[in-house]
Formats: C-alpha cells, sequence, structure tokens
C-alpha cells in the first residue's frame, strides 16, 4: 500500500544510531554525513517504487558527494515478514545496484522509529549542523521511472543545503511503500 510521509519539521536535529552494513562492517549514521550535510535515505530491495529509482538514487548520492553531502541507506522492514528484505538480499541488492554509500540493516526498527520513517524511500536531508532541511521525493518517479530530465528533486534540494544550510520552503513529499513493521505482542 502506498504511503507519504508527513512534511519537512525544518531544524529537528538527526538522531544518531551505528547498524551493520552489508560490507559486514558496523556503521555510524553521522560518521557518513559529509562536511556540507548528509542524506538518510530509507529503501528497501523490494518495493517497485525503490526499484523504478534505485540507479537514480544511486546517482544522486555520487553526486551529491562531490557537493559534500554524505549519503547512507537503511533498511527496516520486517525481513520476517517480507524475505525479499532479509540481510542476504540487502548484500545482493547492494552489489547488483553498485552502492557507492553504506546499506545500513535496521533489524529492530529503532532507527525508523526515532526518525518516523513512514515509507520506502523515505529521505531525510540534513545540513552540516545536522538538522533536517529536506523531506521530499526522489523526484516525480513513481512506481515507474519518470523519463529522462525530471527535476532531481533531492538532488537540487541538497545543493541548496550545501551552499547556504537552508532548505528549500516549497518540498513535494515522497511517496511509497509503507514500512513493514514488526508485530508488536
Amino acid at each position: 500500500m502506498a504511503s507519504t510521509p508527513p512534511v519537512c519539521d525544518f531544524g529537528w536535529p538527526a538522531v544518531d544510531a551505528t547498524l551493520r552494513g552489508t560490507d559486514g562492517k558496523s556503521h555510524s549514521l553521522f560518521d557518513q554525513a559529509g562536511p556540507n550535510g548528509l542524506v538518510i535515505a530509507f529503501i528497501c530491495n523490494h518495493c517497485p517504487y525503490v526499484k523504478a529509482v534505485i540507479q537514480r538514487i544511486v546517482r544522486d548520492a555520487s553526486d551529491l558527494k562531490k557537493e559534500g553531502i554524505g549519503f547512507v541507506a537503511v533498511n527496516s522492514n520486517d525481513a520476517n515478514a517480507y524475505p525479499d528484505d532479509s540481510f542476504d538480499k540487502m548484500k545482493l541488492f547492494a552489489a547488483e545496484n553498485r552502492f557507492t554509500f553504506p546499506y545500513l540493516h535496521d533489524e529492530d526498527q529503532t532507527v525508523a522509529r526515532a526518525y518516523g520513517a513512514a515509507c520506502t524511500p523515505d529521505f531525510f536531508g540534513f545540513n552540516n549542523d545536522l538538522t533536517l532541511q529536506y523531506r521530499g521525493r526522489l523526484d516525480a518517479s513513481r512506481k515507474e521511472a519518470g523519463p529522462p530530465g525530471l527535476r532531481r528533486d533531492l538532488y537540487e534540494a541538497m545543493k541548496q543545503v550545501a551552499r547556504t544550510g537552508d532548505g528549500p520552503v516549497e518540498q513535494i513529499t515522497s511517496i511509497g511503500c509503507s514500512i513493514k513493521w514488526k508485530e508488536t505482542a
């Protein structure tokens, strides 16, 4: 089922956590920040919204690095209920799509809950003080990749953050599959 996150809560402070990455190492979210900011992307392996734009996500992560913006992806889905989101499948997904950034497993879902992640993909863009400046879409793609030449909303917003420290006032929320939460007893 499609889900959309709330609008950007400007100035909200990022929360650090250390999670296991598909490279076999543990990574702190804050250690992924560049000198001008950080994007934390909640994604997963099986969501058609993510699959449609995964190459654009990889492209934008690489291009944002040149702007001094770090990038990290987090998978918080319940892998027991959704085996395509298992850690082993995450490793394959990262390798097949040539991730140049850490892909982290939020097995107990505490990071997704701390951030209020709502869907995959859900992008959180922080400035160099690690306060939230962007919570919007990658571009206008949905379950199918949009045509070439779409405005790169995340990329353009984070370039502005890199230059000014502030995100754009106008932001269009992302849309995607809802986070697959674990059953609680």
